[in-house]
């Protein structure tokens, strides 16, 4: 049997999962002297994100790093599954599964750098953006024209609606 094709690969997704570092931000922490963080996010991947969850696709969130901020975001954006501050991202992405009862196949994830690519080599679709670590690059069925934190996500969320013929209307998103 031959490789599916992107289209295929794409047609079967029924969640997606993002690292936040890279791939929903730019990959730069803002440190201020009190310690606290701060990064920046693109609303067009949070309409993205907002598309995909309105066209009855799961969005979840695996991230090896705390982000109260991101956490935060995620709520507003309505995503369900976040787990952040995961050293092993591997057992968080067997209880997203399991919880709702899909397989890799119907799975896509998108990472960018070495800690994603035991999930990225699981799913039935790997993304990850432009400036990714050259083995997430290696490892991915689909690269962004876009870096991380930059619309990447939002460009992988219409790969994915465009390939299941679903409609990308926003009409009434806040992203």
């Amino acid at each position: 049997m031959s490789e599916p094709t992107l289209s295929e690969r794409a047609r079967r997704i029924r969640c997606v999962v993002l690292d936040v570092d890279g791939v929903v931000t730019d990959c730069k922490l803002y440190l201020a002297p009190d310690g606290t963080e701060l990064k920046a996010v693109n609303v067009r991947d949070g309409l993205g994100i907002k598309l995909l969850l309105k066209a009855g696709i799961e969005v979840a969130v695996i991230s090896g790093r705390p982000s109260l901020a991101m956490q935060k975001r995620f709520e507003f954006l309505g995503v369900r599954h976040v787990w952040l501050d995961v050293e092993r991202k591997i057992p968080a992405y067997e209880t997203l599964l399991a919880g709702l009862g899909l397989e890799d196949g119907e799975m896509a994830v998108m990472g960018d750098d070495v800690p994603d690519l035991p999930l990225m080599r699981r799913a039935g679709l790997a993304l990850t953006v432009a400036d990714a670590h050259p083995k997430a690059l290696a490892a991915a069925h689909w690269a962004s024209r876009l870096a991380g934190g930059n619309g990447a996500v939002r460009e992988a969320a219409d790969l994915i609606l465009r390939a299941q013929g679903k409609d990308e209307t926003a009409e009434g998103a806040q992203s």
